[in-house]
């Protein structure tokens, strides 16, 4: 139970239940029809209130997917730590767990995965600040990976300090998210499903090329 004067007060914890509402009517309209068929106005016919009241939490609809690209960078980061979050013995293992982890939580997310990817309205920037560092801590759990001795995932300033001396690490950690992310993208995508492969097989020796060129 909540230590006494430490709840958050009714109105702030009713605006978060409210957010989050909107929130997952907008994930179901993404997964129906993808970015371009959320509607703030359809989002608020189902949620019983007038579409100019939910600008109360999201100022435009440009905020809120926004918002839920953060929400899915979070995510797929938090699946992929959580892999790496038990003993493996060294980087090779580390690669193949993240790789796996990647990988099954863009088949399971396939809209919020193209989401991270495809600028969902016009004017998007993926450079700015809460934008970058979503994407930033994503490219911090590959570049722990790569780390010789613990794995722990690179902070976004650690992140920062690599790209900018274009350290071995990082230049790794980018040719691994790339082939990485070609393959689950080629194949979320339907790209392999005409040319009768065994997606799986292929994706083992993705993986081998990637842990071999790492280690």
């Amino acid at each position: 139970m909540p230590a006494a004067g430490t709840r958050k007060p009714m109105r702030e914890r009713f605006r978060e239940q409210v957010r989050e509402e909107v929130k997952a009517a907008a994930l179901a309209q993404l997964a129906a029809g993808g970015a371009q068929a959320i509607s703030i106005n359809a989002i608020a016919k189902e949620l019983g209130v007038s579409g100019p009241a939910l600008y109360r939490y999201f100022s435009s609809r440009d905020e809120l997917l926004n918002v839920l690209v953060i929400d899915a960078y979070r995510d797929l980061r938090d699946a992929m730590a959580k892999a790496l979050d038990t003993e493996a013995p060294d980087a090779e293992a580390r690669i193949r767990l993240l790789a796996a982890a990647y990988r099954a939580w863009a088949r399971a997310e396939p809209h919020r995965y193209e989401l991270l990817f495809k600028a969902p309205f016009p004017g998007y920037d993926a450079h700015a600040k809460p934008l970058a560092e979503a994407a930033r801590a994503l490219m911090g759990v590959v570049l722990g990976v790569l780390h010789d001795t613990t794995g722990k995932p690179y902070q976004n300033e650690e992140v920062l300090v690599a790209r900018r001396a274009n350290t071995e690490n990082h230049q790794l950690a980018v040719a691994l998210w790339s082939r990485l992310h070609g393959f689950v993208s080629l194949e979320i995508g339907g790209g392999f499903t005409a040319m009768g492969l065994d997606t799986d097989a292929l994706f083992e020796n993705e993986v081998q090329v990637l842990t071999d060129r790492a280690t």
